[in-house]
């Protein structure tokens, strides 16, 4: 082991976690001070006193994302698999970000909250006093780390994952080769904005990626959402609009085997699993964004189907999609959410000459900056036909209940997304570092460079623990909501600061379209956005911690 590890490391890393856990707490009381009433999450407080509630949101995420990458280095040790390499990430993330927690977290790239934000001065100093907190923030992600981090994946070694499952890591390894396969054609579909070809999702289809967590019974592959991180994160590592092609199948296939009747699950699920049916959803509408309680959408029953009319946005692989999960107006008397109900509404899948060839359907195009390879869409409905047995559940009025059902295994999936863009930042920024010659040696020789990609490999580690994290939580059956929002708030972040950081290794050139970081600092950008902005993962992540859901 080299000089720069800490002895009892795992010990002195224990002790600052529990440092870190009681400060959680005290941040907590501190907070319910300003937001709470009567016992109770006050919404009119919370809302007023975002900027406090968010940094506490934060402060218990870096807590959480510390806890399990504790629980990696534990399970490493206790197969005699903790190499150096996997205790000096441990070592560092513990350094970073509890010198973060002491000194103040990036809630963006212009708002740092810090401990007397919320009301933490007093206890943000006996927290820099403990002995381990004190130690690890010292001397726990000091240059000499990274530079021996460097060192140490430096031929593209980066870690150990601890998956520990031989099943999920064959899954893995098959998976990361599939990547591997497209990645120049990836890019060229990027450049072009091209659909990914239709025999590439065929290929997808029978390696089961439509079915991966769809019930044996109706002809899925049964795996649960630790599997499904797994395959995005690697397809995500090859392209993102690879890894994000199976995102609607997962929404659909949720929605229905969640909320659908069992004839519905019967009907639909074994042709989503298939691929034979490419699922879209289709919630947004423009004006409304997360505020889904004021969607306008019109859903009016006339005899055996409901017409459709209004307008939605941002709605992904639109042309080329066989059914819409559409959530819509039922009862135009029920304000808010109550009057919501979700369709399985059928269509003909489009082509290029006539993307939208149905009836009371039209749509263009919007053009973005990456995310490409199944385009973006606005619709708009005028009199659009739905079965009425395609309404999910056969009840009105449970659209926005079933649509909150599937919001923890999409920000799951979409945190490992997250961590597949940030892998593929990392690993073409060292493969850059180490061809590129200036002043007569590789760029990764200069400590910079070689400090910023040792980084970027500790953090993309530990997004990766917080969201396996949260897809094992959700495989128990247990209630994930905080834990999803923490995983896809962390990652999404990781993401961007990856791609920011691989590009500017790449100098003038990562800012050319012809290198990949070019695209990947595109794709990342979005990760912050959909499935829930930022600001609304710290939302959900402070109003469930505060009202007691642990």
């Amino acid at each position: 082991m080299s000089q720069v590890l800490l002895p009892d490391l795992l010990a002195t890393c224990r002790q600052a976690l529990a440092a870190a856990e009681s400060l959680v707490e005290r941040a907590k009381s501190s907070v319910l001070d300003l937001v709470g009433r009567d016992g109770r999450v006050d919404p009119a407080a919370l809302e007023r006193e975002q900027f406090a509630a968010h940094g506490y949101a934060w402060l218990a995420t870096y807590a959480t994302a510390l806890r399990q990458v504790l629980a990696w280095a534990e399970r490493l040790q206790a197969t005699g698999r903790l190499g150096e390499r996997e205790a000096l990430m441990t070592q560092a993330a513990f350094g970073e970000y509890l010198a973060q927690i002491q000194g103040g977290i990036a809630l963006s790239q212009g708002e740092i909250a810090r401990p007397a934000d919320l009301g933490l001065d007093g206890e943000a100093a006996d927290f820099a006093a403990d002995p381990a907190v004190r130690t690890l923030t010292g001397r726990g992600h000091t240059s000499a780390v990274r530079m021996r981090l460097a060192a140490l994946i430096a031929e593209g070694e980066f870690g150990d994952p601890g998956l520990d499952d031989e099943t999920l890591t064959l899954i893995r390894e098959q998976f990361a080769r599939f990547a591997e396969d497209h990645r120049e054609a990836a890019h060229a579909w990027h450049r072009a904005d091209a659909l990914i070809p239709m025999e590439v999702v065929g290929q997808l289809a029978e390696l089961g990626v439509f079915g991966l967590t769809v019930p044996e019974e109706y002809g899925g592959l049964g795996l649960g959402k630790l599997a499904m991180c797994v395959v995005t994160e690697e397809l995500s590592r090859g392209y993102l609009g690879l890894g994000s092609l199976g995102t609607r199948s997962e929404i659909a296939g949720e929605l229905i085997r969640l909320g659908g009747t069992e004839e519905q699950k019967r009907r639909w699920l074994p042709r989503i699993a298939s691929g034979e049916v490419l699922p879209t959803a289709v919630f947004t509408e423009p004006g409304t964004g997360s505020d889904l309680g004021s969607l306008k959408t019109r859903a009016l029953r006339d005899g055996e189907v409901y017409r459709i009319t209004g307008n939605k946005t941002w709605i992904t692989h639109a042309a080329r999609s066989d059914v819409m999960t559409l959530l819509a107006r039922t009862n135009p008397d029920e304000p808010g959410y109550a009057g919501l109900s979700m369709f399985l509404a059928e269509k003909p899948r489009g082509t290029e000459a006539d993307p939208f060839p149905a009836p009371g359907m039209s749509g263009s195009e919007i053009r973005v900056l990456g995310y490409r390879g199944m385009k973006e869409y606005e619709l708009a409905f005028d009199g659009f036909e739905v079965k009425a047995e395609n309404l999910l559940g056969g009840v009105e009025g449970q659209g926005f209940k079933q649509l909150m059902a599937t919001f923890e295994s999409a920000r799951i999936q979409t945190a490992a997304r997250a961590v597949g863009v940030a892998q593929n930042a990392l690993e073409l920024g060292l493969s850059y570092a180490r061809e590129r010659i200036q002043f007569g040696k590789p760029i990764y020789a200069f400590p910079r460079i070689a400090g910023k990609l040792a980084w970027m490999a500790v953090e993309t580690m530990v997004a990766r623990q917080l969201t396996w994290y949260a897809a094992r939580q959700k495989d128990s059956a247990k209630r994930c909501d905080i834990e999803a929002g923490m995983a896809k708030l962390l990652a999404a972040r990781v993401a961007w600061a990856n791609a920011d950081n691989g590009l500017q290794i790449h100098g003038g050139n990562g800012y050319a379209e012809e290198y990949p970081i070019s695209r990947l600092l595109c794709d990342a950008r979005i990760l912050n956005i959909f499935e829930g902005a930022a600001e609304i993962q710290a939302q959900v992540i402070a109003r469930g911690l505060l009202s007691g859901r642990n």
